[in-house]
């Protein structure tokens, strides 16, 4: 088969496609005709040479995939050849077939293209596990989500909504901010133009979120626990901005009765991955179906283009997920 590889650790002249070895379904798993994947920050660092792959998993970039189940591998009851599924994988989604276990593999919901579906699991399940199995978020809380027009931004923003939260988003453009809004924010802050930490404490009237979820990390550390009401969460995603915050104050952690969580999703152990599926699934699956939720598409490329799909990503251009159709 073709597959995107990395000819060495660098910038996006390092992909190209090539002729790869086949995978083979083990007991349990299908083979995927891959039609769509999706780009995820994972798969920059990985192509840098600063996020290798979980032992055992495919080396080729990939989180997201969808397609159209080639073979079904011993012991499957529940798929067959030709089902429409798409899915979450620990790496793989960058090629014409991947492997995944028959539990992760979820049926597109009838209307969903092949590229839409590739622009649902990582962020999706990542937005879910993030605020309802860590972050506990409930009706009538109100949470802030850092870089809400990113794709797990998006993703969670409508989840949270879902849920009967009221969403406080931040993000660097006017134009990302009207998108945050589309998708359900009470109230979008550009962090160019105005203090998140004011524009959150004047929404709350100073009584705080209950629910932070933050991919930027140290330069925010100070505000975000400012911004945190009493017996309030805070998970972390990501550390774009950096591990080390300055100035860290124990204090406030202690009285308010803070709980400050840190997640990653893609070295979970495959059972912990295939409950959280299951769980979004009977979440999302109808919501999906329905339209209540919607994967929010900032661009498609054809996998030809995929050094052009990183730089998109890389310069922070996109509003939602960027996926590759796969030949």
């Amino acid at each position: 088969m073709r597959a995107v590889i990395v000819k060495q650790s660098g910038g996006m002249n390092q992909l190209t496609i090539s002729g790869v070895p086949t995978p083979e379904p083990a007991p349990g798993e299908l083979l995927v005709r891959v039609r769509a994947a999706a780009l995820n920050r994972a798969d920059i660092l990985q192509r840098e040479g600063n996020y290798p792959p979980p032992p055992g998993a495919s080396e080729i970039l990939g989180l997201d995939m969808a397609g159209v189940v080639e073979e079904a591998g011993r012991g499957c009851k529940t798929r067959r050849a030709g089902d429409r599924v798409f899915g979450l994988l620990p790496g793989g989604g960058y090629a014409e077939y991947a492997v995944i276990p028959e539990a992760m593999a979820m049926l597109i919901p009838g209307h969903l293209t092949f590229e839409q579906a590739a622009a649902v699991p990582e962020v999706f399940l990542t937005a879910f596990q993030t605020l309802v199995w860590i972050g506990r978020l409930q009706a009538g809380e109100t949470v802030l989500i850092h870089a809400g027009a990113s794709g797990v931004g998006t993703a969670a923003i409508q989840l949270a909504n879902e849920l009967g939260a009221a969403v406080l988003a931040t993000t660097g453009t006017d134009e990302k901010c009207e998108s945050c809004r589309s998708l359900g924010a009470v109230r979008a802050i550009n962090y160019r133009k105005e203090d998140f930490l004011a524009a959150v404490l004047e929404h709350t009237r100073s009584m705080g979120v209950d629910l932070i979820l933050d991919f930027v990390a140290a330069p925010y550390w100070q505000k975000n626990i400012a911004a945190l009401g009493t017996d309030a969460r805070m998970v972390l995603i990501s550390l774009m901005g950096g591990s080390i915050a300055d100035r860290v104050d124990l204090g406030e952690i202690l009285t308010k009765r803070l709980q400050i969580s840190g997640t990653t999703l893609r070295g979970r152990p495959e059972q912990y991955k295939i409950r959280l599926t299951e769980e979004f699934a009977e979440f999302a699956l109808a919501r999906l179906a329905a339209g209540q939720l919607k994967p929010v598409i900032d661009s498609v490329f054809p996998w030809e283009q995929v050094a052009e799909a990183h730089a998109r990503m890389e310069a922070n251009r996109n509003i939602g997920k960027i996926v590759l159709t796969v030949a």
